[in-house]
C-alpha cells in the first residue's frame, strides 16, 4: 500500500469544474444536482483503497451531518475498473450501503472529472462554498490505516464549518494521502507523479 499525497493544484477560490456522471444504476447527476444551498463536498474515492475503507463510515456520518446543514456531498470513483475489478460500478452500491453513504457515488469512467479536479489519490476531498468556489482541498483528518490515530474527520469538518458560515478558506490546508488514482494506460495526467 504505497501512500501518494494529493498535489492540490486546483487553486483556492476557483469555480467547481462542472460534470455529469452516472451512478452504478445509470442515473446521471450533474454538479447542479449534487450541490447544496451552502456548498458542496466532492470526494474522490473507490471501493478497494485501504485509506478509503479506513474512513468510509466516518465519511458517511459527516456527509449526513453536512447535508442537514445545507452542504451537498458526492463521491466520484475514477479508477480504471478493467484493471481493478473491485472498483467496478456493479460493486459500488454494496460498498456505499455498507459504509452508510446516503449521497451519490458516481462513475468517472473516462477519468475526465479527476483530470478537471487535479485529483491524485483516494481519498481526495474538495470543499466548495455556496458560490461553488473552492475553499478546501485536503484530508479528512490525520488518521491513516495502522497509524493508531482515531478517525475524527476534524480537518474536513472544520473546512465544512467555514464554508457553511461563509468564512474565508482555512489557512491550514493539509493535503490528503492515499492510494493513487488507478489511471487507464496512457491517461495519467502531467500533474501526476
Amino acid at each position: 500500500m504505497a501512500e501518494v499525497p494529493s498535489t492540490r493544484t486546483l487553486a483556492l477560490g476557483c469555480a467547481a469544474p462542472d460534470f455529469a456522471l452516472p451512478d452504478a444504476s445509470g442515473s446521471t447527476f450533474s454538479l447542479a444536482d449534487v450541490r447544496g444551498a451552502k456548498g458542496l463536498v466532492v470526494a474522490f474515492a473507490c471501493n478497494h483503497c485501504p485509506f478509503v475503507v479506513h474512513l468510509a463510515e466516518a465519511m458517511g456520518n459527516l456527509a449526513d451531518e453536512s447535508r442537514a446543514r445545507g452542504m451537498g456531498f458526492v463521491a466520484i470513483n475514477s479508477n480504471d475498473s478493467s484493471r481493478y475489478p473491485a472498483d467496478a460500478p456493479d460493486k459500488m452500491p454494496a460498498f456505499a450501503a455498507a459504509s452508510g453513504w446516503h449521497f451519490p457515488y458516481l462513475v468517472d469512467a473516462e477519468q475526465s472529472v479527476a483530470h478537471a479536479y487535479f485529483a491524485a489519490c483516494t481519498p481526495d476531498f474538495y470543499v466548495f462554498d455556496a458560490a461553488l468556489r473552492l475553499t478546501y482541498c485536503g484530508q479528512l483528518d490525520g488518521s491513516r490505516p495502522r497509524n493508531g490515530k482515531a478517525v475524527t474527520a476534524e480537518d474536513l469538518r472544520r473546512a465544512i464549518d467555514a464554508a457553511v458560515a461563509g468564512d474565508p478558506p482555512l489557512a491550514d490546508q493539509r493535503p490528503s494521502t492515499g492510494c493513487s488514482i488507478k489511471w487507464k494506460p496512457g491517461n495519467a495526467p502531467a500533474y501526476f507523479g
